[in-house]
Parts: structure tokens; sequence; C-alpha cells
């Protein structure tokens, strides 16, 4: 092998991306993810590198994906330095292992309801002692290159994924307080929607019950040291929880962008057509 190629593969750190984002996490700052949700394409991750955004939420609890296009995606967001936070289906091993083997950043676990949930999540994606993670040192998690000291990457491995409770539940309010103090956790998200169907006000993301509990959860984590995120349902909403401590948000989805985009062509076209003018036209 020629010596540029091994010291290549031996100053290589496939950890940075994901240990970097902790970085920021812990900083303080407010991070902006943009949410996938159907289209799992590499020219997508280019178009939200290009917004701005620190991070990719694929939306793999109720979305269908091709294994194929998925593990393009994540490729891709390596190559363009985008950590990506996946949610899994149910709380299943091979699912996990499978997304962090192909470069997945974090996982995220909806309904996250109890410790013990979080604590079978960790098994799943750490390694031995902390877990029980099988190695598999020859993917995109690597960026196909093997590690030079196993030993040293195992531990960086560790500290590069990106564990997530989901807290959607009434269930998972009660037991806020358990879910946040799990060890190796390192970010907690609220899902505003089910949420608030659990609280029995569907939609109402502003209602005082809905609030309430999100604040409760929210207090647990900076009490803890826990970044707390959501999805707002507007920029006054985001104003809100950036205001409580929020520091990051699963933001706006390809879908809505599209269709936003594609109402503001057909309405300007529309008043064109009428003979009104629009903001910067002739």
């Amino acid at each position: 092998m020629p010596a540029s190629k091994t010291k290549s593969s031996a100053s290589h750190d496939p950890t940075l991306l994901g240990r970097n984002f902790k970085k920021r996490l812990r900083s303080g700052e407010v991070l902006v993810g943009g949410t996938l949700s159907e289209y799992a394409r590499p020219s997508l991750v280019k178009l939200y590198c290009q917004a701005g955004f620190d991070f990719l939420f694929v939306e793999n609890e109720h979305a269908l994906f091709s294994p194929t296009d998925l593990v393009d995606l994540l490729i891709c967001a390596r190559d363009n330095e985008l950590p990506v936070i996946s949610k899994i289906p149910q709380l299943e091993r091979a699912a996990t292992t499978k997304l962090l083997d192909n470069g997945c950043t974090g996982i995220q676990l909806p309904r996250t309801e109890s410790r013990h949930d979080l604590e079978t999540l960790l098994s799943y994606m750490k390694f031995p002692p902390l877990g029980r993670r099988a190695g598999a040192p020859c993917f995109a998690n690597v960026d196909y290159q093997w590690p030079a000291n196993h030993p040293q990457w195992l531990r960086k491995a560790d500290e590069s994924t990106v564990v997530v409770a989901h807290i959607e539940t009434a269930e998972g309010l009660r037991n806020a307080e358990e879910i946040v103090t799990t060890p190796h956790l390192d970010m907690v998200y609220v899902g505003p929607y089910d949420f608030s169907i659990s609280m029995g006000h569907p939609g109402n993301y502003n209602h005082p019950d809905v609030l309430k509990g999100m604040n409760r959860i929210l207090d647990i984590c900076r009490a803890h040291s826990i970044p707390f995120g959501t999805t707002a349902a507007d920029l006054k909403g985001a104003g809100y929880w950036i205001k409580r401590g929020a520091r990051f948000f699963e933001a706006v989805d390809e879908l809505s962008l599209i269709a936003e985009g594609a109402r503001n062509v057909v309405t300007d076209y529309r008043r064109i057509s009428s003979g009104k003018r629009i903001a910067g036209g002739g």
C-alpha cells in the first residue's frame, strides 16, 4: 500500500462527526435540524447543507424508505459533515445497529416511557463493556476504512453515538425524571403532536396542560444538563421554547417545504394574471 494511503488511514477519525455534534450540544447553542419524511436522496442532503441546517432528522417511524436510498443518504451526509439523527420504528436491535453501522450519528427512540427502554437502547448502541453492540468496522460508520487502533476506535465510537429519548406520552411524562437521569443519555425530544393527544388536547400545542407537561420535562432536563428539544408549531412557538431553554429543534420537513414553495409560486402567478402587483415585480 502506498505510504500516502497508509498515513491517511492512520490519521482518519470517523468518530469526529458525532463527537463534534455532542460538543455543539453541550456548548448551549441552538441547533436546527432539517427533517426528512419521504425523500431519502443525496440531493436533499446537499440542499439542507446549503440552507445551513445543523443536522438531519430522519422520520424513520412512520415513513417507508428504500434501504439502498437510506444508505446513500447517510454516506452523503457524512461526506458533507451533516450529522444524522434517525428514529427507529420500535425498540429492536438489528434496526438500531444497521443505522449506526451505515453511518447514522444518533438514534431517537419514539415512545420512550421508562429508563428500562433507554437502557435497552443503550445496550444496542454501545460496545462492551457499556453495551453489547456487535463490531462492524468496515461500513460507512468508519467511511470504509478499517480502524488502525481497534480499542481506541471502540471507545471513541461509543463517545460519538448520540442517544435521544423521545417523550410523547403521559407515561413518559410521569417517568421523566428517571428517563432524563439515565446514564449516557445525550438529548431529550418531546414530540408535541402525540404529546398533545396524550394530554387530551389533540393538535393544541399551546394548551395549558400541554405546555405545563412539556415545561416540566424541560425543567428536569435543565436541572441535569441534558439538551431539550421539540418541534415548534411556528416561529413564535420556537421563540418561546428558546427563551425557556430549548437547545435543538427537529424543524421543517421536505414535504412542507415543497408544499409551501409550490403554493407561493402558484399564488404569485395568479396575482400576475389578475393584474395585481407583487413585491419586486414589474
